[in-house]
C-alpha cells in the first residue's frame, strides 16, 4: 500500500514507519526534513503550517493510508480533509487517550467512554479535532479513523510526569545524583505506559481495513502500574539503588507550577486502565511484548552509550528544586508546636 505519513520522525511516528516499511509498504513522510528517516523511506519536505510547500510537495498524489502525527487542533484536520477528500483510502487522526472524561467517573476506560476534558487545552483541542474528522464521515464519506495513544515511549525518552520532554534525561540525573524526585500525590495512582514499537503494532495493522473507517481506537499496552513502580523502574535501570524520592500532592504541584496543572490533573494523577478489547477485535494479533521495565533499561543502555545523549534541563532542575523548597518548609512549619 501506498502510505503516507506526516511527520513520520517522532518517538511514536518512528516505529510506525518503520515497521510499515518491515511489512512491505511503499512509505513517503511529509516533513521539514530536519530529521533523518529510516532507509527504503521517500521523503517529501515541507513545512506542514505552509500551505503553498505542502500543496506543491503533495501535486496531485493519491494515498491507500494518510496518518497526520503533526495536526492537533480542528484548523489542521479542516485542512487534511480539504487535501485528501477523494486521494485517500484511509485517513488516521491521531488523538489522545487525555481527551476522554476528566474527573473519570469509572476507572475502566473504553472507546464509549463520553470525550470531556475541562482541565486541559490540549485535550479539548483533539476533542474539536475528532468532532470534524467525524463529521466529514458522517456527511460526505470522508474515511476517517481516530487514534488516541496514551503515554508512549522509545528507546531516546523517559517518560513520567513530572520531567522535561525535551530533555528527558535530566529525571535520571537528578536520581544519580541523589537530588530529590518528585512523584505526584502519593504514588499509588495506576496507570499504562506504551512502548512505541507496540503502539505501532496497533496502528500498522488497521492499514487496509476498511472496517475501521469511521471508528475510534485506543492503543497501548495492558500493563497496569502505579507511578511509584515506573519511577523505581527508571532508578534501577540507571543503577540507583536508593532513589531520593518525594510524594507530593498534586495541587501543591500545580500552585508552585500551573503550567502543569493540564497534565497533571487533566491526565495523570487520577487511576486509569484502558480497555483494549477494540483494538484486539480489528488486529487479532496486536500483543505488546515490551514490559515497561524491559523498555526503560533500553532506554537507559541508548543515554549510557553516548555522553552527548544525556542532556539536561537546567529550568526543569531549578523548578523541581523551588518545588521541594518550598514541600519542605511547609513540613517544618507543620511540625512545629
Amino acid at each position: 500500500m501506498r502510505i503516507l505519513l506526516i511527520g513520520g520522525t517522532g518517538i511514536i511516528s518512528t516505529a510506525c514507519t518503520a515497521l510499515a516499511v518491515s511489512r512491505g509498504h511503499d512509505v513517503t513522510v511529509l516533513n521539514r526534513g530536519t530529521r533523518s528517516t529510516i532507509a527504503g523511506v521517500k521523503t517529501l519536505i515541507a513545512d506542514i503550517h505552509d500551505e503553498n510547500s505542502v500543496s506543491a510537495a503533495l501535486a496531485e498524489k493519491s494515498w491507500d493510508v494518510v496518518v497526520n502525527f503533526l495536526a492537533f487542533g480542528a484548523e489542521d484536520v479542516t485542512r487534511d480533509i480539504a487535501r485528501f477528500k477523494g486521494r485517500v483510502g484511509q485517513y488516521f487522526f491521531i488523538s489522545s487517550a487525555s481527551a476522554y472524561q476528566r474527573p473519570v467517573q469509572h476507572y475502566l476506560i473504553t472507546e464509549q467512554t463520553p470525550l470531556e476534558n475541562p482541565l486541559w487545552d490540549y485535550s479539548r483541542a483533539k476533542i474539536a479535532a475528532e468532532q470534524v474528522v467525524m463529521q466529514a464521515h458522517r456527511e460526505s464519506g470522508f474515511p476517517g479513523v481516530i487514534i488516541r495513544p496514551s503515554l508512549t515511549y522509545g528507546d531516546t525518552q523517559v517518560t513520567l510526569p513530572v520531567n522535561c520532554w525535551a530533555k528527558s534525561y535530566t529525571v535520571v540525573d537528578r536520581m544519580r545524583k541523589g537530588k530529590p524526585v518528585i512523584i505526584p500525590g502519593d504514588g499509588t495512582s495506576l496507570w499504562t505506559i506504551t512502548h512505541n514499537t507496540d503502539f505501532a503494532k496497533g496502528l500498522v495493522g488497521l492499514f487496509g481495513n476498511t472496517q475501521a473507517i469511521g471508528e475510534a481506537f485506543h492503543i497501548t499496552s495492558d500493563e497496569v502500574m502505579a507511578w511509584e513502580q515506573y519511577y523505581a523502574a527508571v532508578a534501577k535501570a540507571a543503577g540507583v539503588a536508593q532513589p531520593n524520592f518525594v510524594h507530593i500532592a498534586s495541587d501543591f504541584i500545580i500552585t508552585c507550577a500551573p503550567a502543569m496543572k493540564g497534565s497533571l490533573l487533566g491526565d495523570k494523577v487520577v487511576s486509569v486502565v484502558l480497555d483494549n478489547s477494540k483494538i484486539k477485535r480489528f488486529v487479532p494479533d496486536f500483543v505488546c511484548t515490551t514490559p515497561y521495565p524491559t523498555g526503560i533499561a533500553r532506554t537507559m543502555a541508548w543515554f549510557d552509550a553516548d555522553a552527548a545523549r544525556r542532556q539536561v534541563d537546567d529550568a526543569t532542575n531549578a523548578l523541581q528544586d523551588r518545588i521541594v523548597q518550598a514541600y519542605n518548609v511547609g513540613l517544618e512549619a507543620a511540625r512545629r508546636p
